[in-house]
């Protein structure tokens, strides 16, 4: 089942239980998907991926801004859609599930000095495409590559 037909799914089962809420970032995810089927870079796996993880970081912020001004009921609406957006993406890596695959592409890519940064984190981003936050990754190869 793609991820269009599951949110499809889900928009009939919280419309008959009237979950407005939850329909309503259900409906961005299906117009996020359908903005991606008439961009010029195309509908693919990877690009629904990148665009609900951009779905779900907006919503953080927005949340936080929220809060800064005293707005608890509004960042309470980002946070619960942020939460509903994010279970459609796949589960998180931990960091030491992350520092254990990074010494393996380390180890295949021979790089031994924090100059060759770049080449690890191109097959890093390959390998953690949707799984990992790109800040942690990159903490984690400039320590493994310092030492």
């Amino acid at each position: 089942m793609s991820l269009e037909e599951k949110i499809n799914a889900d928009i009939k089962t919280a419309m008959l239980a009237k979950e407005a809420a939850k329909l309503e970032a259900l409906r961005a995810i299906k117009s996020a998907i359908l903005l991606l089927k008439t961009s010029a870079e195309g509908h693919t796996p990877e690009s629904e991926l990148k665009s609900l993880q951009k779905m779900v970081k907006q919503r953080r912020e927005t949340a936080e801004v929220y809060i800064g001004q005293n707005r608890q009921d509004l960042a309470e609406t980002e946070t619960f859609q942020a939460n509903i957006i994010e279970t459609y993406l796949p589960k998180m890596m931990s960091e030491e599930e992350i520092r254990t695959e990074l010494s393996k592409l380390i180890a295949e890519s021979g790089a031994s000095s924090p100059a060759e940064m770049g080449k690890v984190m191109g097959l890093a981003n390959k390998a953690f495409a949707g799984k990992a936050d790109n800040k942690i990754v990159s903490q984690i190869v400039k320590e493994l590559l310092s030492k």
